[in-house]
């Protein structure tokens, strides 16, 4: 079963709180899966960054709604307790809880026109609304905006020259840390009598093995013929290595072919190669300055903290 959406997480947390006890956010994770229901493969599931069990995410979430509807409150650092707000709610019997009902709670209301000031405008389909937290609706709308840079990149990748495409191979090679200087660790070849070899790049700055290239700018399946004939071309020239790109695919029986053979050429579809096209290249400081950002951003949208 999918993880249930935050807001199924609302009033389980009220019921595990209703005796009014202090009670730590650990000592709740577990009655509150079973309470729902999940198992093990549903805890397991992680947000689309990676970082984080969706199961988790949610019920952060979920708590920082609450506590902004004042139904629940933090006593002390990871702690919990119901309010007396949260446990006259509880005397009318729920049988579910949504952002529709905290809307009728003064302090949530100014929380969310607080919130509503700063937030970009919704993406998302309604239903997406219903389940998802706000960090991961920021994730899906940075998702959707990156799948469609890189299918735009590879449309313009496909009607390009192929000299350009194979100079471009080389170039995002370079990129990704092969070789070093432009000038003396890649090149490409592309001509009559070149045997199949499109490009060749340094493996290292030392230039001690070269990577030998073929780029093959198709719509087609690329089939075991195509790869049998590479391989062919790297045992021309002797070589220990060498790289298949194509923006489209590749058949099972050329992936069964590579896979039995002993030097493997690598096969790399185009499209991974539009991801790192799309993604620039960033100090490991500036990398952190980005998080920092995104998570100073979910902050202000919706403050769920760490308690």
């Amino acid at each position: 079963m999918p993880v249930p959406g935050f807001q199924s997480w609302f009033l389980p947390i009220l019921n595990a709180l209703s005796g009014g006890e202090v009670r730590r956010v650990s000592d709740l994770e577990e009655p509150l899966t079973r309470a729902l229901g999940l198992t093990p493969e549903d805890k397991a599931e992680l947000l689309p960054s990676g970082t984080q069990p969706k199961y988790l995410n949610r019920i952060g979430w979920a708590r920082t709604y609450l506590k902004k509807a004042g139904l629940i409150e933090s006593t002390s650092r990871g702690e919990l307790r119901i309010t007396s707000a949260g446990i006259e709610l509880l005397g009318r019997r729920p049988t579910s809880l949504s952002i529709r009902d905290l809307q009728a709670y003064p302090q949530f209301q100014d929380f969310k026109q607080r919130s509503r000031r700063l937030e970009p405008s919704q993406t998302q389909a309604p239903e997406s609304a219903e389940v998802e937290t706000p960090e991961e609706t920021f994730e899906r709308v940075h998702k959707e905006i990156k799948a469609g840079l890189v299918a735009e990149i590879l449309e313009r990748i496909k009607v390009s020259s192929p000299s350009f495409f194979e100079r471009l191979v080389v170039e995002l090679l370079l990129r990704m840390g092969y070789g070093g200087s432009r000038e003396d660790a890649g090149r490409t070849v592309g001509r009559s009598g070149d045997g199949g070899i499109d490009g060749i790049i340094n493996e290292d700055r030392l230039g001690l093995d070269v990577i030998y290239l073929q780029a093959k700018r198709w719509d087609a399946t690329v089939g075991r013929p195509v790869v049998q004939a590479f391989a062919g071309s790297l045992e021309g020239v002797k070589a220990r290595k060498g790289i298949l790109i194509t923006t489209s695919t590749f058949s099972a029986d050329a992936r069964q072919y590579v896979s039995r053979i002993e030097d493997r050429p690598h096969r790399r579809r185009a499209a991974g190669l539009a991801h790192v096209r799309a993604r620039p290249r960033r100090h490991d400081g500036r990398k952190l300055r980005d998080q920092e950002s995104r998570l100073r951003l979910l902050r202000r949208l919706n403050p769920a903290d760490s308690t």
